[in-house]
């Protein structure tokens, strides 16, 4: 059986996909829309600058006093340095990196943890890593939500899990926000039972403190590695031993590497520094059974550029609605060759939908290109149906009308009527699509269009903001006729213009990051292959009980 599964592999790993002649989208900018191109990069030059600044914020951590506390005094490895050792290189794709910032508790650079997939021997891995220079590692409501996102990832497109543990357990004072819901602390641990069972591997490295609730990530964890005098794993540390028992005992003796390595059995490798750590884990990584093929699909070919320039995109993202250029013009500087198959191109035309490549990679395209009306809504989920029918990955390029047009009359209603139940068809179509699916919000995220374009309730693999971008239930300045009294509207559309702005959004991790315009066919085609690589697990169709640790 195993045999005939392994052949089964390699035969599909050796198959080409069928030759293509998409045709090539007009990309070309025409002189009437040079004053629309030009404001938006005006406006997406001052967004960047923003994110520059945001991500030079994240990257200081927890500041330069606990940053020299963390290495000369702790003797510990910062964690950018920790990933650089475990990781093959540094193009990896960090997720949320914004999470944290501009909070009603304060700043919390990257939610206190670093989350992202990179490669560990060739093999994509999602890695969470505790940053302890901000706060300790303490882990705030966002850190948990940040560390629960991860565990999602990899849950839904079957990677392998790292867990660089290094944290001072929950912060304390916001207890009722972390302990006892759903989807706060506890769940962490529930993931770790369900992706054991789901035989997605999790690995953990303890390199710094695991204390209380901590303590369960690396023994729940498939294998553990643990840092002499550096890590260590108790529910209550020395502090509270003495308070309860007035002995005295150091965190080495109490819960370090030599004692969980030879007494306790919590971990399975003993590292003598932190380097052997990273090796030791990269070593476990080899053990896995997956066969990955010897290049990817798209390279042995050669794949395509497009022929317009990405840094075009700047001027494409538009500064409002109001100031949206036709999608084609967006696609030809993604895809491959700037070729894409138009699916249904006169009818619905407020919906861009089609075939199209990223880096050699096959994708369905739905791409706002004005109002989601009744007609592009029907579009929209035959497309999607159609995808789903042929395992085809969707791209959706979001950008939704602001608002919903007033009802003015009996035939006005008649047509809101109509296209709530075509958009309802094609809400259906996205939630129930088998497919992976990729979100690019490139300009508004606004109301109930927002699901239909799979916004974050309906689960995409993944979902980017641009700097752009704006994401609220109504655009700022669209609030009259929900709010008809003046002042309250103002009101209103103050609060709207300071929360629907893009790094709010990431601040409070309702996406997987913001990206500049120019990186997103980079950043759509790492995760195309990163959603692929679970077709070359070999053992994932075999039955097994849950991993039990002792």
């Amino acid at each position: 059986m195993h045999q005939l599964t392994q052949s089964r592999f390699m035969s599909a790993a050796r198959r080409k996909r069928l030759p293509s002649a998409f045709p090539v989208i007009d990309g070309v900018l025409h002189p009437i829309q040079n004053h629309v191109f030009e404001l938006n990069l005006r406006n997406s030059l001052v967004c960047q600058e923003r994110y520059l600044k945001y991500k030079a914020q994240a990257k200081k951590g927890g500041g330069e006093n606990a940053t020299l506390r963390h290495t000369q005094r702790n003797k510990k490895l910062l964690v950018r340095d920790r990933l650089r050792r475990l990781l093959d290189d540094e193009d990896y794709l960090e997720l949320a990196p914004f999470a944290g910032l501009g909070l009603p508790y304060g700043d919390i650079p990257s939610a206190g943890c670093l989350t992202g997939i990179g490669k560990i021997n060739g093999l994509w891995c999602v890695f969470i890593a505790n940053d302890a220079t901000v706060k300790g590692g303490t882990a705030y409501p966002i850190t948990v939500k940040k560390q629960l996102r991860a565990q999602d990832v990899a849950m839904q497109n079957r990677l392998p899990c790292v867990y660089l543990v290094d944290s001072g357990g929950a912060f304390l004072p916001l207890q009722s926000e972390i302990f006892p819901d759903k989807n706060q602390g506890g769940r962490t641990f529930y993931n770790e039972a369900v992706m054991s069972a789901l035989k997605i591997p999790q690995v953990a490295i303890v390199c710094g403190s695991c204390t209380a609730g901590g303590a369960y990530i690396p023994t729940m964890a498939e294998e553990t590695v643990m840092v002499h005098r550096i890590g260590t794993i108790f529910l209550g540390g020395p502090p509270l031993v003495k308070a309860a028992t007035g002995e005295e005992v150091s965190p080495e003796d109490l819960g370090g590497a030599r004692l969980h390595a030879e007494v306790s059995g919590c971990v399975d490798h003993f590292a003598a520094v932190e380097q052997d750590a990273y090796e030791s884990a990269r070593n476990i990584i080899s053990t896995l059974n997956f066969e990955l093929p010897e290049e990817d699909e798209g390279e042995a070919g050669g794949v395509e550029e497009p022929l317009h320039s990405p840094d075009d995109l700047l001027g494409l993202a538009p500064k409002s609605y109001h100031h949206s250029l036709d999608a084609k013009l967006i696609l030809s500087r993604l895809t491959d060759g700037s070729k894409f198959q138009e699916f249904k191109a006169r009818y619905g035309t407020t919906l861009l939908t089609g075939f199209g490549k990223i880096e050699g990679q096959l994708v369905g395209i739905v791409a706002s290109n004005g109002e989601l009306t009744y007609e592009a809504s029907l579009k929209g989920s035959h497309f999607v149906q159609l995808c789903d029918q042929r395992d085809i990955p969707l791209v959706f390029l979001q950008n939704t009308a602001p608002e919903p047009g007033p009802t003015l009359s009996a035939h006005k209603a008649e047509a809101h009527t109509n296209r709530l139940k075509a958009q309802g068809s094609m809400m259906s179509a996205v939630a129930c699509a088998s497919v992976p699916k990729i979100t690019v919000v490139i300009g508004g995220c606004h109301g109930a269009d927002s699901y239909a374009m799979c916004g974050r309730a309906f689960d995409p693999n993944f979902l980017f903001l641009w700097p752009n971008a704006r994401v609220s239930l109504v655009a700022p300045g669209c609030s009259q006729a929900l709010v008809p009294e003046e002042e309250e509207a103002t009101q209103l559309n103050r609060r709207l213009e300071e929360e629907s702005c893009a790094f709010f959004s990431s601040g409070r991790l309702w996406d997987d990051g913001v990206i500049l315009p120019q990186d997103t066919r980079k950043v759509l085609s790492s995760c195309l292959k990163i959603i692929k690589q679970q077709d070359y697990q070999i053992s994932k169709e075999k039955q097994r009980t849950p991993l039990l640790r002792f």
